[in-house]
């Protein structure tokens, strides 16, 4: 018997209401086809121009961007809750906008996007290159935090520099048609997903919304003004009847998804019976080139180690806070925690999380399936610890604690939960250094998917000469395409200049978290992770903690900063951000 393994099956777009438009659709792919070649040709210069004006646009329509964001979530756009959606909805986009202009006018005056560095040697003969900070306002903004992007094995400076801007060297060999399938969770997906692909690859796209989030059509369009006037890209709504039609489309040259696995599958296999046949026998009815973000059993590995009270709650904040992030339906939020059996303090932050949630009102389960999934869960673990009340469509926040490590079978650790829910598991190891050795060879043969995950070590354990090398080497073997180190992995998603996507290498028919990269502004091949860093406890605490009162307020000096950034704009924000 096969164990079940990956994202849990949703129903999100998996029905369509009235008949197909093919003209509208056909009109929508010729629409952009016929400009893919002036595409190609437009100069860096004009491209930067361009989106300056999608920033611009973009920071015009934030607030009813947000405002339909949170009243489809159940927030208050000046609660935390709606600062969050701020953040991660308009401000990661403007940032990776204003990430890809820097990188187009290097391209018109210096022939490739300039990084900031260091460059360093890592293990297995890789090469990092440090890419945040990457400008001085990075450095007071980001303060103490850092983003590398490390690469494949064999690559010197040289190289890495000549496999910047591929997509600029021969512009109409890369020229073409991408189709984007949005993702329904995250308010910015649909919309960064189509910088990457116009500016890092070259293509023209048309954009297909995902029905949950179909309502945020209007302010992409406004946001997108700029792209959509000049026709090289269109937006278009729809379930799997326009996705399948649109998939098939002879116009269309590559796609990209962002969902689950089974997503993928379906696409590139077909479904029921049939498809399932098609994937044993690895005979895919789509033979497009098809890169993907899909989900992942995000861990967050907790090193042993002696905690102050104060970095104790501080670190069931953070983790609370990666939880709580649009009420868990993220494919990056944490679904299980990695921690030592003989940790003196398990039971103590366990608690602490569980008091976290506490204070914090449950959220509106607006991702179709969620109650069902919860309940898969639940069914294997009715012992599990549930936070908080869950009725009229909210779900309370729960943790499943003290999973069996050992069990192959066990649903915590093969199927992504996409609720307000994690797992906690212990492994039966004391020393520190002996502890990252178990868990990275934990991580990468038991916990499904190769997406992003966190380890948190507090600074004296991890100044200890054997975990500081122990930590090191399992920075270099984790199998994931974003690691945070005290700091979680989502940074690597919103920082831009860092690189999304699953750690390289899976099959067709085994395709976990997916293929390929987005983000990654400086424009670089050869990518296989990136590695985020921050203090074990930052002062003042990210904005983005849900328990900061301040969230809406800092957040949204935050995204004016990120569009317009000035040096008199910083004391006013650092202000804000030390207000509790």
């Amino acid at each position: 018997m096969s164990r079940l393994r990956g994202a849990a099956a949703s129903t999100s777009g998996a029905q369509d209401h009235g008949e197909l438009d093919e003209a509208s659709l056909d009109r929508a792919v010729r629409e952009v086809a016929l400009n893919a070649t002036r595409w190609a040709e437009t100069a860096p210069a004009r491209r930067a121009e361009l989106l300056a004006q999608i920033v611009a646009d973009t920071l015009a329509v934030a607030p009813s961007w947000n405002a339909a964001g949170c009243a489809a979530k159940g927030y208050e756009p000046s609660s935390a809750e709606g600062g969050e959606e701020l953040f991660s909805g308009v401000g990661t986009f403007v940032r990776m906008a204003q990430s890809f202009r820097r990188s187009m006018l290097d391209l018109a005056t210096s022939g490739r996007p300039q990084y900031p560095g260091p460059v360093k040697h890592r293990p297995e003969g890789r090469l990092s290159v440090q890419v945040l900070p990457a400008c001085g306002f990075d450095r007071v903004l980001y303060g103490g935090q850092t983003g590398e992007i490390w690469f494949e094995p064999g690559l010197d400076e040289a190289a890495i520099q000549a496999g910047q801007a591929l997509a600029y060297r021969d512009p109409l060999a890369h020229a073409g048609v991408a189709l984007v399938l949005g993702a329904g969770n995250v308010a910015s997906l649909g919309p960064r997903d189509v910088l990457s692909k116009l500016f890092a690859e070259g293509k023209v796209v048309v954009l297909k919304a995902n029905p949950v989030n179909d309502y945020l059509v209007p302010y992409w369009s406004r946001a997108l003004r700029a792209l959509i006037d000049e026709g090289f890209v269109r937006i278009v709504s729809g379930g799997a009847i326009v996705g399948s039609y649109l998939t098939a489309h002879e116009l269309v040259e590559d796609i990209h998804v962002t969902g689950s696995d089974k997503t993928h599958d379906a696409i590139v296999f077909g479904v029921g019976e049939d498809g399932a046949r098609r994937k044993a026998e690895n005979r895919p009815i789509v033979t497009k080139p098809v890169s993907c973000e899909l989900g992942n059993v995000s861990p967050v590995v907790i090193v042993p180690g002696h905690w102050s009270e104060s970095e104790l709650a501080y670190q069931a904040r953070h983790v609370a806070s990666m939880i709580a992030n649009n009420a868990g339906f993220n494919c990056l939020t944490p679904r299980v925690l990695v921690t030592s059996k003989s940790w003196a303090q398990r039971d103590a932050f366990l608690d602490a999380l569980e008091g976290v949630f506490s204070t914090l009102t449950p959220r509106r389960a607006y991702y179709p399936g969620a109650a069902a999934r919860r309940d898969a869960f639940l069914a294997q673990h009715p012992d599990a610890h549930v936070v908080g009340y869950g009725d009229g469509g909210v779900l309370p926040w729960t943790v499943i604690r003290d999973v069996d490590a050992s069990d192959e079978n066990e649903i915590c650790l093969n199927v992504e939960a996409f609720c307000a829910l994690t797992s906690e598991t212990a492994l039966d190891v004391a020393a520190p250094a002996e502890f990252l050795r178990a868990a990275t060879e934990f991580c990468n043969e038991r916990v499904w998917g190769t997406l992003s995950m966190t380890i948190l070590c507090d600074p004296r354990t991890m100044n200890q000469p054997e975990v500081a090398t122990a930590l090191d080497r399992a920075v270099a073997d984790l199998r994931y395409g974003s690691i945070g180190v005290n700091l979680w992995h989502a940074m690597s998603f919103a920082f831009a200049t860092t690189a999304w996507g699953a750690y390289p290498g899976h099959e067709l028919t085994d395709i976990q978290s997916g293929r390929g990269f987005v983000g990654n502004s400086f424009l670089f091949s050869g990518v296989q992770k990136s590695v985020v860093r921050g203090p074990f406890v930052a002062r003042p605490a990210p904005a983005w903690f849900v328990t900061n009162t301040q969230a809406h307020v800092v957040l949204t000096k935050l995204l004016h900063f990120e569009a317009r950034p000035s040096w008199r704009k910083v004391p006013s924000l650092l202000v804000a951000a030390l207000k509790k």
